[in-house]
């Protein structure tokens, strides 16, 4: 029994039983049932990853995994991976066409009607139109557009017609509202029934070149100009704030050269005008008497500002005018409206006060 016993030990294929205790040390406990309640992301979510680790963490605090060593060897690439991450989240929330420039609508249709009013009343004027005869047409043009846009603004189907054969030269803004051209044909008849013929056709002109230049100008260079300020230095009027500076320049610019061109060259093709280059506005015959007598001025004063250096003035008044009335927050009146008759009404005045100013010499 004792020899057995020690062959059987001595054997070199004999394998010792483990300990009964061993083997119970060493069994794993069943895991617990460990219930997770969704938790809403938070807006800057890195990714899936650092969800799986946070979900690791959480079985971390239960004594089932040791993620110190995984730590070690991924922090590092934990960082990078975030960085992108964070950058692929931002990039999803802000794609490339939310930062593009917003589309330009140059509204080549409307503006080319608009500019073109300006060339039909340059050669009105120097093919000796008549005034009473343009305004009679454009009242008559008045009396069929308004009833069709009140019936267009009141039929749907008929706005659609309408707008399908019309809609072109027409802004979003005026689709819901009263079109433009009503505001355009007012403001000319004004002009044209108030002003003297060579002042009304300058403040035509304006409406219709230099607001299409503003208009252009703005929309090409006003983001890259500072924005007009609220009011103006001098009298405090009210400036739109959605007009740029490079809108006013362009405007200013337009101005000053139609003023410079129509009394320089086109002008003295008619007879009666309010400024002619020898006699400057003693040449009117609707210039008021000189105030220069009553004040004890023996002098000719201004002696009507003939010349370069008159023409020079009414074209730099023109041409601030021109910006400032295109540039002016009326609030709801329409600028085709208000552009001539505040322009024409300006630069009459201006040459009205030179003729206060100025005795025959």
């Amino acid at each position: 029994m004792t020899t057995r016993d020690s062959s059987h030990v001595s054997s070199p294929n004999h394998r010792p039983r483990r300990s009964h205790s061993r083997s119970l040390s060493t069994k794993r406990s069943p895991s617990p049932i460990v219930a997770f309640s969704p938790t809403p992301l938070s807006p800057d979510a890195k990714g899936v990853k650092n969800i799986t680790r946070k979900v690791i963490k959480t079985l971390e605090g239960l004594g089932h995994l040791d993620t110190t060593d995984m730590e070690e060897q991924e922090g590092e690439s934990d960082e990078k991976c975030d960085i992108s991450d964070a950058t692929e989240v931002e990039a999803s929330l802000n794609p490339p066409a939310l930062h593009q420039p917003k589309k330009i609508d140059w509204e080549i249709p409307r503006k080319l009607l608009h500019s073109s009013i300006g060339f039909a009343t340059v050669y009105l004027y120097i093919s000796n139109g008549d005034v009473n005869t343009v305004v009679f047409v454009l009242w008559t043009a008045l009396a069929v557009i308004v009833p069709a846009d009140i019936f267009r603004l009141r039929s749907p189907a008929f706005e659609r017609t309408y707008e399908r054969c019309l809609g072109f030269l027409m802004r979003e803004s005026e689709k819901k509202s009263t079109n433009g051209v009503i505001w355009y044909i007012l403001g000319v008849n004004f002009a044209l029934t108030f002003y003297p013929l060579d002042v009304a056709t300058v403040a035509i002109l304006i409406l219709s070149w230099a607001d299409t230049t503003a208009s252009t100008f703005g929309r090409m260079f006003g983001s890259r100009t500072p924005p007009l300020p609220p009011r103006t230095p001098i009298l405090r009027l009210p400036l739109a704030p959605r007009k740029s500076l490079a809108g006013f320049i362009a405007a200013t610019i337009t101005g000053t050269a139609i003023a410079l061109a129509f009394w320089g060259l086109i002008a003295p093709v008619r007879n009666d005008i309010t400024w002619a280059w020898d006699e400057g506005v003693l040449a009117s015959s609707t210039k008021p008497p000189s105030i220069l007598p009553a004040l004890g001025v023996t002098a000719s004063g201004l002696a009507g500002a003939p010349g370069f250096l008159g023409l020079g003035a009414i074209s730099l008044v023109a041409g601030l005018v021109s910006g400032v009335a295109e540039a002016l927050d009326l609030g709801s009146l329409d600028d085709n409206l208000t552009l001539p008759i505040i322009a024409g009404g300006c630069i009459l005045g201006f040459l009205k006060l030179i003729g206060l100013l100025s005795a025959p010499p």
